[in-house]
């Protein structure tokens, strides 16, 4: 009865959520890769992210790494089609960078294409792409 009494508030109540989600944190990001290999080179080599055990029976469609802060991403093997929003201004995801001078010293040594610019803010911000054609943003603390 008191479930259906605050269903139908909710109902008379534009805008009133009375019930909620409640997350904590970010746990983890999954991307769906073609190639599993590929991707863990990428990942672990040129963005220098740990890597985290996976299980003997998933190591073939699998890789995972630590982001830090306890925050995860999680690479599944099975991808088919393209990444078709791989553009800056859509789809992607943020890294928190220290030093934007040697995050492109790194990229230039590794040859990996990118494009730097200067947020409003006056932060350097660093856009990649891996593999799969991904969007990756690296960002440099504001000063």
């Amino acid at each position: 009865m008191l479930k259906r009494y605050f269903l139908g508030l909710a109902l008379l109540i534009p805008g009133v959520l009375f019930c909620q989600v409640n997350t904590s944190g970010f746990n983890h990001l999954a991307l769906s890769v073609k190639d599993i290999e590929a991707s863990t080179v990428f990942y672990r080599d040129v963005l220098g992210l740990k890597p985290i055990e996976v299980p003997d029976d998933l190591k073939a469609i699998r890789s995972w790494f630590e982001f830090g802060g306890g925050q995860d991403l999680h690479l599944l093997a099975g991808r088919k089609d393209p990444v078709s929003n791989n553009d800056r201004n859509g789809a992607h995801f943020a890294l928190s960078i220290q030093n934007a001078d040697d995050v492109e010293a790194v990229l230039i040594e590794k040859k990996v294409a990118y494009h730097r610019q200067q947020r409003f803010d006056g932060a350097w911000q660093i856009y990649i792409t891996d593999p799969d054609g991904y969007v990756i943003e690296l960002n440099e603390p504001r000063h």
